[in-house]
């Protein structure tokens, strides 16, 4: 029996590293969109709580440098909720362009594998066709020897 060969293994393999390498690419971009979202979390948390403060201050005795110094820091934290935002947004487009990425190397990959199991199928089916014609062949010449010793 002879031994299976693909001949497109190199091609297997490469599209094998790509993949992996799509894989680990679209994995980081994944945590960063994490850690975007993450941030942009805490930097709503400030502003609920500077909000806070400022509706607090309202209710007591007026402080117009306290009230200053709060609503400063309060637009700070407004502007850093907006970049927050605008990172996260392109983190999560660029994890998006990075899944398409990934699903492209996976299929490209996937088209090898599956002709790589039709290419053993035939082999396997030549290599059984094979071995039965020599069963076959056996086959007739022992008949064939058996009938020439009786006559």
């Amino acid at each position: 029996m002879k031994r299976f060969r693909f001949p497109l293994r190199p091609v297997a393999v490469l599209r094998e590293h790509r993949e992996v390498r799509a894989r680990e690419i679209f994995a980081a971009a994944v945590h960063a969109y994490v850690l975007a979202e993450e941030n942009l979390a805490a930097t709503r948390a400030r502003v609920a709580q500077l909000e806070r403060a400022l509706h607090a201050s309202r209710d007591g005795s007026f402080n117009a440098a306290a009230a200053a110094s709060t609503f400063a820091s309060y637009r700070r934290e407004c502007a850093a909720e907006v970049e927050a935002e605008r990172a996260t947004i392109a983190a999560r487009s660029e994890m998006e362009q990075r899944r398409a990425d990934y699903l492209e190397a996976h299929r490209n990959l996937e088209i090898v594998r599956r002709l790589e199991t039709k290419a053993r199928a035939k082999h396997r089916f030549e290599t059984i066709r094979e071995e039965q014609a020599e069963s076959d062949d056996l086959a007739g010449c022992r008949f064939a020897r058996r009938r020439l010793s009786t006559v």
